[in-house]
């Protein structure tokens, strides 16, 4: 058997010729981990045989393999530290390349281990706030035995655990500005529960509270029906359902008056609320639609620019119906503005416009729009410099995609100085680097906040949280020419309701808890430390050298080494 500590950020990569990865060869027998109070540390664990299947545990209940005697090795983690310990089986996910690489972290208490394949284990010490300053000492206990022989112990390997002095804020109080779009449709078809029931708002509360978590600020309203086309999914081969409807249910009735029920969109906002996203309603489905008329996802307002899809159901006729008026869309329009100023909402709505590309054609949109609904306020996810040069008025936040952010950013900060509103960056399928696929070094999910911050923008955003194709956990690789494994989805539909967080979600995780120590240390007159970690991790003369034209590769732009980023708090 072969036991042995790696850093949070290794990922193991398994397939039938390339079982050991120099895993047991490089792996520690301690380790020396540091975090703040209301933060955390993580490490791995690596067991594995390069003789015998076993079977690992790291829970205390009676268990026999199914199969007769197997090794039985269950896993104990021991602290004097004052903290929560998490203990997670690492599940591995299909890559593109048909490769096995470690991503999702189970809820299962054991897992069968075949010989000369490695089985990673996610170990966090959560610190609370009320955390006492100081270093504690820790040990990874592994006991063996098999069937109803005593248990021995085969195994220790320790850790120390530094707690320092400040505190980071509580995630709802995070000046990282995370915006991960929810799909929240494709979450019901996952469970098989209707949409917008009890049933759905019950999973819907465990997922925004793993968003909550990371500080997201922005809670998702699709109020029109299809506003990506279902991802354009007809054009794979095996398509995956990824169809998102509107929360907002239309009735004509009889003497020819239309009712919205906002109902289910208020219980969201609710829901937002209850797990600190508050900041933020983005809307989507009232502009910049998108459209693949030979699909039929055309436009269906006569003589209107955008694509507006509002279904109705016509109580004369007793059938579904689709809004095909231009007054009666804007009557829908301008009740949802009243809706939200009623409310007290409105200074927090934002109506996204997703990656718009006729520059005349969206000005034109966002025309007839504002002069509907005055009191809306926009935001735009750019992917072309020209609407950042020139502009497009009622546009509050913007938020260009990361070659735009790095090559423009000069003007950037023009704009920034001149409007009222935040500046993010994005990244989807593209750039390559750095990203959050499966596939991406590890490092590159911490980087993000990182870059957040040398570039001066307000935070960061991604299409992507729940946006799984139809098996993810069997088969996560959907279109892999366009999508590479992993740009879909930040965690995995698990069971009971709960979302089984990723990995990549741990590592941004810690990349934002990074940027919020930044500016603990700022406010307390340590810019200059800041100033110099950001030199230590970032190597690129300019931002512009991020751009896939520039040859940089990525290891020529950041470090890929986690102590460089772990000095920050030394």
């Amino acid at each position: 058997m072969h036991y042995g500590l790696q850093n949070m950020f290794y990922k193991y990569i398994w397939s039938a010729n390339w079982w050991n990865q120099g895993a047991k060869d490089a792996a520690a027998s301690h380790l020396n981990l540091h975090c703040q109070k209301r933060d955390s540390a993580a490490f791995q664990v690596l067991v594995s045989s390069d003789r015998d299947e076993f079977l690992l545990t790291i829970g205390g209940d009676a268990i026999l393999g199914k199969s007769g005697p197997i090794k039985i090795v269950r896993c104990e983690v021991e602290t004097d530290a004052p903290c929560e310990v998490e203990v997670r089986l690492i599940g591995l996910i299909e890559d593109d390349d048909r490769t096995l690489k470690s991503d999702v972290l189970l809820e299962d208490q054991h897992a069968y281990v075949q010989k000369r394949k490695i089985q990673p284990l996610w170990i966090e010490l959560h610190a609370g706030e009320s955390a006492a300053a100081g270093t504690y000492g820790g040990k990874v206990k592994f006991y063996a035995h098999s069937m109803f022989e005593d248990e021995v112990l085969e195994r220790e390997l320790t850790f120390s655990l530094t707690i320092g002095d400040r505190v980071l804020p509580d995630s709802r109080e995070y000046s990282f500005y995370l915006d991960l779009w929810q799909h929240n449709c494709n979450i019901a078809r996952k469970y098989n529960v209707a949409y917008w029931s009890d049933e759905h708002f019950a999973i819907l509360d465990s997922y925004l509270h793993s968003l909550g978590q990371l500080g997201q600020k922005a809670l998702t309203l699709i109020v029109s029906e299809e506003p990506w086309c279902g991802q354009r999914s007809f054009i794979d081969a095996e398509p995956s359902d990824l169809n998102e409807y509107s929360i907002v249910p239309v009735v004509k009735r009889c003497s020819g008056e239309f009712e919205y029920d906002f109902s289910r969109l208020d219980r969201y906002v609710e829901l937002g609320e209850k797990h600190g996203i508050r900041e933020e309603l983005e809307i989507f489905g009232l502009i910049n639609v998108w459209e693949h008329e030979e699909e039929g996802f055309g436009s269906i307002v006569q003589d209107y620019p955008d694509a507006i899809r509002v279904r109705y159901y016509d109580e004369a006729e007793g059938s579904y119906k689709f809004i095909r008026d231009q007054n009666e869309l804007a009557a829908y329009v301008q009740a949802l503005e009243r809706h939200f100023v009623e409310k007290g909402w409105i200074d927090r709505v934002r109506v996204v416009a997703d990656e718009p590309e006729d520059f005349d054609l969206f000005a034109k949109r966002m025309a007839c729009l504002r002069e509907m609904a005055p009191a809306f306020q926009y935001k735009a996810a750019i992917h072309q410099s020209e609407f950042i040069r020139k502009g497009v008025q009622g546009i509050v936040d913007y938020v260009p995609i990361l070659d735009c952010a790095a090559g423009e950013l000069q003007q950037l900060m023009q704009v920034r100085s001149e409007a009222k509103g935040r500046m993010m960056y994005y990244v989807c399928c593209v750039p390559d680097k750095p990203n959050t696929f499966l596939g991406s070094p590890a490092i590159e999910s911490r980087v993000i906040p990182w870059l957040a911050e040398r570039l001066r923008m307000d935070g960061f955003l991604r299409w992507n949280y729940t946006v799984w194709p139809d098996n993810p956990l069997e088969k996560l690789s959907y279109r892999p020419s366009l999508w590479k494994a992993g740009d879909t989805n930040f965690v995995y539909p698990g069971k009971g309701g709960r979302p089984l967080l990723s990995l990549r979600y741990k590592w941004l995780q810690r990349g934002i808890r990074d940027f919020e120590y930044m500016q603990l240390l700022k406010r307390s007159g340590l810019k200059e430390h800041v100033e110099q970690a950001l030199q230590r991790v970032f190597k690129f003369d300019h931002p512009a050298q991020l751009c896939p034209d520039s040859g940089k590769t990525a290891e020529q732009l950041y470090s890929f080494h986690p102590e460089d980023y772990d000095r920050l708090y030394m």
